[in-house]
């Protein structure tokens, strides 16, 4: 581009010399060439006049102005596009950052947790699931089911899929009622016939999800029939004259509708050793355990010197009874540790609804001997009974709490006479996971 503007330059330049110049001589000193030597007079050429130079100027001028703007606004160009390229490269990196130190942070708040959530178990497959996970799959195993028995999967869908009991008690009762006629009168076709347009099967059975799954696995067939009256044909449910065996499997089938239960997710109560710890007591839990949100947990805790104060204050036992149990229901699950005569800690989780002989049916599980009496005594020294039919909330339980393990006084002294040591006491596949409590 340079180039180009000299050349310009010099075209001016010889331009405005004239004929038989050289661009590099000096006019002013130098004689033209072909000047005669006897001096000669020559046609006398005037100077560019001034108006003529700055006419000059300014065209010079105006060609470097139109020019520039190429390069310049092509180097503008690729430095706006290469400052563009590094400033999403450093916004990736920080969002990257961002999210590995969120990441981070949370893998570290979770391993500070007493335990790192609420789990379960599909009764049909065995999987473990958290509790967003529950229901799909379990809806998915049943539809599963359908390959290997029609019946059952329909049994379960009934009354699983549903969420209303009295809908469903409904059509299983008006289900039952076309077994009965039809095993009664298993000659009349009319009680093998069923209306998909009826009113009391449109509003009892139909909006049942797995009712008509169900009287098809009894042997019900949609076919299209005439109605009298009608020009069209609509459809119905068909089912074959039955055999007495046949009959005898309906009844069978029925009976087995009218015993269905709900499919649900089994709490894991992840049960989990731990070696003697000073922080026993100390407990971390994921929100799951509590029937609150994140902002309604906060500001309780906020509240919890309010508590001090208004303790102190003279209630009766009724309003003290009614504090405790408005407390109780802000928890749906409790975590609780039971510490063992040898120092080792038993932790399982529970739902704080749940009774307290399904705690210790859980400490007699994971005991080498727990088929011998012992007992509980939760805070405060209050001592638990196998055959107290009190929820675990309402022996204040909730969220979590530690107990302690003590053997029957009968088998303390077997324990004794044998030189008071006893054998380990957890089973083996809950030793094998032992770890420290952190």
């Amino acid at each position: 581009m340079k180039k180009l503007f000299d050349d310009i330059k010099k075209d001016i330049k010889f331009k405005s010399a004239g004929p038989g110049k050289k661009l590099t001589e000096d006019s002013r000193g130098a004689p033209e060439r072909g000047q005669r030597s006897s001096g000669g007079k020559q046609p006398h050429r005037d100077a560019p006049s001034e108006g003529s130079q700055r006419a000059g100027a300014a065209a010079l001028a105006r060609v470097e102005q139109h020019q520039r703007p190429k390069v310049h606004t092509s180097q503008d160009a690729i430095r706006n596009q290469v400052k563009r390229e590094l400033e999403a490269e450093a916004a990736a990196l920080a969002e990257k950052d961002k999210a590995a130190t969120a990441q981070g942070t949370a893998a570290a708040t979770k391993e500070c947790l007493s335990v790192s959530g609420v789990y379960f178990t599909c009764p049909l497959t065995g999987a473990t699931l958290t509790k967003s996970q529950r229901e799909v799959h379990i809806k998915e195993a049943i539809l599963m089911r359908f390959k290997e028995d029609d019946v059952e999967a329909s049994v379960m869908m009934i009354h699983t899929f549903n969420k209303d009991k009295e809908k469903v008690k409904a059509a299983v009762d008006i289900i039952s009622k076309y077994v009965e006629n039809i095993c009664k009168n298993p000659s009349e076709e009319k009680y093998r016939k069923l209306k998909l347009s009826n009113k009391v099967f449109q509003d009892k059975v139909r909006c049942v999800e797995g009712s008509r799954e169900f009287l098809q696995a009894l042997g019900f067939t949609s076919t299209m029939l005439p109605v009298d009256g009608q020009e069209e044909e609509e459809e119905f449910l068909v089912l074959p004259e039955q055999s007495s065996d046949a009959l005898e499997l309906m009844k069978e089938r029925r009976d087995r509708l009218q015993r269905g239960e709900p499919v649900r997710a089994q709490l894991d109560r992840q049960a989990q050793a731990f070696r003697a710890s000073e922080n026993a007591t100390h407990f971390e839990l994921p929100p799951e355990f509590y029937n609150l949100s994140a902002e309604e947990i906060k500001r309780e805790q906020q509240q919890r010197s309010d508590l001090v104060e208004k303790n102190s204050m003279l209630r009766t036992k009724a309003m003290r009874e009614r504090d405790e149990q408005r407390e109780r229901r802000k928890y749906n699950y409790t975590l609780l540790r039971i510490r063992l005569p040898d120092g080792h800690l038993l932790q399982g989780t529970f739902y704080a609804w749940d009774r307290v002989p399904v705690l210790f049916s859980f400490v007699r599980d994971s005991l080498v001997d727990g088929w011998q009496p012992f007992e509980l005594i939760a805070p405060g020294g209050q001592k638990l009974q196998e055959s107290e039919e009190m929820a675990l909330a309402e022996c204040n339980l909730v969220p979590a709490a530690l107990l302690s393990f003590a053997w029957d006084a009968a088998v303390q002294a077997d324990i004794a006479a044998a030189g008071g040591q006893s054998s380990a006491l957890l089973k083996p596949q809950l030793l094998e996971t032992i770890r420290n409590l952190s």
